[in-house]
């Protein structure tokens, strides 16, 4: 990951429910392309890939998701809430915000998530897709069906996450515990302390914990949801197709997403020696992915 000091200034832009905050590169009057970091991680992921996206010719929006960085919520009363419906409707009230035009969106984990639920519910909005790992839209009514063992142990943080000692572990040993998770998803890209201390200054916001907490809970039915994003959790159940031009990546095991559920598949990007976070591990890749996307839709 990049070490450069010459980062972009944070912004801020408020929203109905957050005071947003994010950095922007490249020219104002480029083509708009939105990133979205996952948990947990922050802008930082994207610092060699934003740079060369806006000597592309793109403005880069990199928000900090809610409950990270200096993201903020502007009422007390609101609910913390991590659920997907949240942080996709975030991620259009963030482009309605900033006045963009039809962006290209493109991010991994809970950022993957929050543009396939933007791009599904609200595709005259979206450009183009580029997410990690294909359709990551959460089928909750199936949440209690288990996986085969040999990949319901991968998940051991969520079910870890739905106990008070889980809640305790990331709110007391947040890096500890946070550290423990990069190296676990990214096992053949080391990173070092000073590396991660440059995302984990993004955990030391008041509702990191609670935001994750109601993520993991939520998306196995252990947690009710926000009334506010009632309607978009009810228009997620029926697992809504992504119909906008959409470029996959995946690493060594990655899997491709179903026609039906992605119909304007573009492409797949196969990346063998990413992780779980390919713009930060693989970034020419990653970089070059997004670019073919925006290539395609012209």
């Amino acid at each position: 990951m990049s070490t450069s000091e010459h980062l972009p200034l944070v912004q801020h832009v408020q929203t109905d429910v957050l005071d947003i905050a994010y950095e922007q590169w490249g020219p104002p009057g480029g083509t708009p392309l939105v990133l979205l970091h996952g948990f947990p991680y922050s802008p930082r992921a994207f610092d060699d890939v934003a740079p060369a996206l806006a000597a592309a010719g793109h403005r880069v929006i990199v928000p900090y998701l809610r409950g990270f960085g200096a993201t903020r919520f502007r009422s007390d009363a609101s609910p913390r809430s991590g659920q997907q419906g949240a942080i996709g409707a975030d991620v259009i009230d963030l482009i309605d915000a900033l006045g963009l035009a039809q962006p290209l969106i493109a991010g991994f984990d809970w950022g993957g998530r929050a543009a396939c639920v933007a791009a599904a519910l609200w595709p005259e909005k979206i450009g183009g897709l580029a997410v990690v790992g294909g359709y990551l839209i959460q089928d909750i009514a199936e949440a209690m069906r288990p996986l085969p063992p040999a990949l319901e142990h991968r998940f051991w943080y969520m079910f870890y996450f739905c106990t008070e000692r889980g809640r305790r572990a990331l709110a007391e040993q947040r890096d500890t515990l946070c550290g423990y998770l990069w190296q676990q998803w990214s096992p053949h890209h080391p990173f070092d302390a000073a590396a991660f201390a440059r995302s984990a200054a993004a955990f030391d916001n008041p509702d990191f914990v609670e935001v994750a907490i109601h993520s993991y809970r939520h998306r196995l039915g252990l947690a009710p949801g926000d009334p506010h994003y009632a309607e978009i959790e009810r228009r997620l159940a029926a697992r809504p197709p992504i119909r906008v031009p959409t470029m996959v990546l995946t690493g060594a095991n990655g899997r491709q997403s179903p026609g039906e559920t992605i119909p304007q598949l573009v492409g797949t990007t196969r990346i063998p020696e990413a992780g779980h976070n390919p713009f930060a591990e693989t970034p020419a890749a990653a970089t070059a992915a997004i670019l073919a996307l925006a290539d395609v839709i012209g």
